[in-house]
């Protein structure tokens, strides 16, 4: 019988043997799970048609089905995130800080392993190899519990990662999978504080709101993505036209898709027609404000739900503002602190947004779909924090780790 105890137990275990490894062992390890990704590919995709087909017959969204979907490229994405994981310097040990004090102590802050990390999160069969390839590099163990909608590709994939560590003598319990989809097993994984130091959900709203409310262990929640692009007065309406459908149409189920367009009103009025075009012709649902929904075909009337939403779909809200500082105001009222795009040649107002947008990615003149950690340089990431805490934005092996105080003395006592 499963035991999500005794997994835990396992992986506790083997993260003191993971937090000794040197980095030549954990790049070793890492290139042998890419080579072997690639090796297996179609067995994980047999496996993942069983989902795929249990996702349809269950009438999954048809955002939930894209995120759960794997075909010979992303299966290479996946592999080429944990090459570059690989290449990255190592995270541990490294020398954050260092002062020498009046009485010649000498203080260093040294990173090291968090320790044990749990994953809860839904659909998305990449995030078991980058999860684990990210706390490897990072030195610690790692649970998986994915979603019974991957169970038969989460499962495959982390076969072929026991067999990296096993052929490295490495202990498997450093990569848990919890192959039981009861979900009996994630309440009491949310329990085990005394096994486990952290716990990171990503998914829907519904699972980061039970994971946060039930936890006995600190929790880093990768929150929904409310995301907005502003097009600013006097922007130039191209480049504004082609990140708002790259933000929104070229993948709207995932979290840095665009679900919010807000358009200074000189913009709107010279160039509503061309931006309604842009995206009514790519079937993009459309509720806009009472001052804007005359510019659009079958627009809905939005209300604030509208833009507290997270779509996940080719739906979009949108408002005209009349200053700056008005869609300042609009975004920090319905953020979900994931990311702000604004499209300006202005100069003051690109800096005064950055400054006064707290969400953890901010850009300027740049598509919200580059707020993802492989694309940010970190070769993939774990999820996008949305708590402001040690992490904050997209996750790197570096995020994975803590700080220790190393003093060095000679003899020295406290008088």
């Amino acid at each position: 019988m499963f035991s999500i105890k005794q997994l835990a137990e396992q992986a506790r275990k083997s993260s003191l043997q993971i937090a000794n490894l040197s980095d030549s062992e954990k790049r070793t390890t890492l290139n042998d799970m890419a080579i072997l990704l690639r090796d297996n590919r179609q067995a994980i995709i047999t496996e993942n048609k069983k989902d795929l087909e249990a996702a349809k017959e269950n009438n999954l969204s048809p955002s939930m089905i894209d995120r759960l979907m794997l075909n010979e490229d992303r299966i290479e994405d996946m592999a080429s995130a944990i090459e570059q994981i690989a290449n990255q310097d190592d995270p541990v040990g490294k020398i954050k800080s260092t002062k020498v004090l009046d009485n010649d102590l000498v203080v260093n802050k040294i990173s090291i392993p968090l320790g044990v990390i749990a994953m809860i999160y839904e659909s998305r069969p990449n995030v078991t190899a980058d999860a684990a390839a990210l706390c490897f590099k990072a030195g610690n163990s790692i649970i998986l519990k994915g979603g019974k909608e991957a169970i038969h590709s989460n499962i495959a994939i982390g076969k072929i990662l026991h067999q990296a560590l096993s052929n490295n003598k490495i202990d498997i319990g450093a990569i848990g999978i919890v192959s039981d989809t009861d979900r009996k097993h994630m309440a009491e994984l949310l329990t085990l504080n005394n096994l486990v130091d952290l716990i990171i959900p990503r998914g829907g709203e519904g699972l980061i709101k039970y994971v946060s409310e039930n936890s006995r262990i600190p929790v880093i929640q990768h929150f929904k993505g409310v995301c907005h692009l502003y097009i600013d007065e006097g922007a130039t309406i191209e480049k504004a036209i082609n990140i708002l459908v790259n933000g929104k149409v070229q993948r709207p189920g995932v979290c840095n898709a665009l679900e919010t367009l807000l358009v200074h009103e000189s913009i709107l009025e010279q160039y509503a027609p061309q931006i309604a075009v842009a995206l009514e012709s790519r079937g993009v649902k459309i509720h806009a404000c009472k001052n804007s929904i005359v510019h659009f075909n079958d627009a809905e009337l939005a209300t604030d739900d509208d833009y507290e939403q997270e779509y996940l779909a080719l739906e979009i809200a949108v408002r005209q503002v009349d200053s700056f500082d008005n869609a300042v105001q609009h975004i920090q009222k319905f953020s979900s602190n994931h990311t702000e795009v604004i499209v300006t040649n202005n100069k003051t107002n690109a800096n005064a947004f950055v400054k006064r947008i707290s969400s953890s990615v901010v850009m300027v003149n740049a598509s919200s779909r580059f707020s993802d950690g492989g694309q940010l340089g970190l070769g993939a990431e774990i999820g996008i924090s949305t708590s402001k805490l040690h992490a904050y934005g997209p996750m790197g092996a570096e995020s994975l780790t803590t700080e220790k105080f190393v003093v060095l003395g000679d003899g020295q006592i406290r008088s």
